[in-house]
């Protein structure tokens, strides 16, 4: 019989101070945004992440850059592979750019034509492929074996995780700055690496606020996995143009994390996120994508209650086609 595979390493609040030293002078530290108004509609007091504002446009930036820059002479002559629908994707192309190492980026050929655009122009070799007849790791292995390039993955990865998780530590310290100490924090989620290292930060530096994701409607593989305490892929069947947010089922290392640190998971309605796109324009005059208004929609719609409490929740990125943006402005009214 064989024994159960060993559980790697799991990331811890030292790394994500690492990760910061990192991270200083390249990434932005993006601005804590509020608005009074809107904070008189919510009965609240909300404060938004704005990780539109991060270089390539989405929090994704922070991970990537942490684990390129670990690269060793020979590995960054060989290049990275990732694979990505857009935000890890752009990520990866310009941190590897900044490294000196080529990327080859393996994205799905309906992600935005910003995000693969974005990607190209950043110097990367772009790989499309059918997201629902073809497996992108597959594809990234055989690039990894064929040139000997190293794998960045999107979300499972130490480095990843801690880099994501300095957005945590700047969120502490804002609030801070403020003698704020906010009832909860919450972040869009997909495959678990931005809350998972936000989660560390924070429960390090805020122990007593709680710590939540929000995940597409349907697409909410890590609250099935936190509520069975194993690893669950979600059903799949239904549709989102949340496209940032749609990995089947968490990886070991975020999953790890996330147990230990996570008070729970909510989901969301593309609906909901229309108006939470909305709502960032109308307010803070910030251009939100689908799945980075993700955690700002469960706020909106109380899932993550905001009245007679402080809630910061993170927008983790901005790259949206500006068809679909306006579009949405047009049609939807904020709350």
């Amino acid at each position: 019989m064989n024994a159960p595979a060993k559980l790697p390493p799991l990331p811890t609040v030292a790394d994500v101070e690492n990760a910061a030293k990192c991270l200083r002078g390249i990434a932005v530290q993006t601005p804590l945004l509020e608005n009074r108004f809107l904070n008189e509609r919510l009965g609240g007091r909300l404060l938004i992440k704005a990780e539109p504002l991060q270089v390539t446009g989405s929090f994704k930036f922070r991970g990537a850059y942490n684990r390129i820059s670990r690269l060793d002479a020979e590995e960054r002559k060989r290049g990275i592979v990732a694979f990505s629908s857009g935000n890890h994707a752009q990520a990866a192309a310009w941190a590897a750019r900044l490294c000196g190492t080529p990327a080859v980026i393996v994205m799905p050929s309906d992600a935005p034509a910003i995000k693969i655009a974005n990607t190209r122009a950043y110097g990367a070799e772009v790989v499309l492929y059918d997201r629902y007849k073809e497996d992108r790791e597959a594809i990234g292995r055989r690039y990894c074996d064929e040139r000997g390039m190293t794998l960045v993955p999107p979300f499972n990865d130490p480095f990843i995780i801690s880099g994501q998780g300095t957005i945590g530590l700047e969120i502490a310290a804002q609030c801070a700055e403020r003698d704020i100490v906010p009832d909860a924090v919450l972040a869009p989620a997909s495959g678990g690496g931005l809350i998972s290292g936000i989660a560390l930060a924070i429960k390090d530096r805020l122990p007593g606020t709680e710590v939540y994701c929000a995940e597409p409607d349907q697409f909410d593989d890590i609250d099935l996995s936190l509520k069975a305490g194993k690893i669950v892929s979600h059903a799949g069947k239904g549709n989102t143009f949340c496209d940032a947010l749609m990995a089947p089922h968490p990886g070991d290392i975020t999953f790890g994390v996330m147990s230990d640190n996570l008070n729970g998971a909510v989901s969301v309605t593309d609906a909901e996120v229309e108006t939470a796109i909305a709502t960032a324009f109308h307010y803070f005059k910030l251009v939100v994508e689908p799945g980075g208004a993700a955690a700002l929609a469960s706020v909106l719609n109380g899932k993550v209650p905001c009245a007679n409490r402080t809630v910061v929740a993170v927008a983790s990125g901005g790259n949206i086609d500006s068809s679909l943006y306006s579009a949405i402005i047009s049609r939807t009214p904020p709350v």
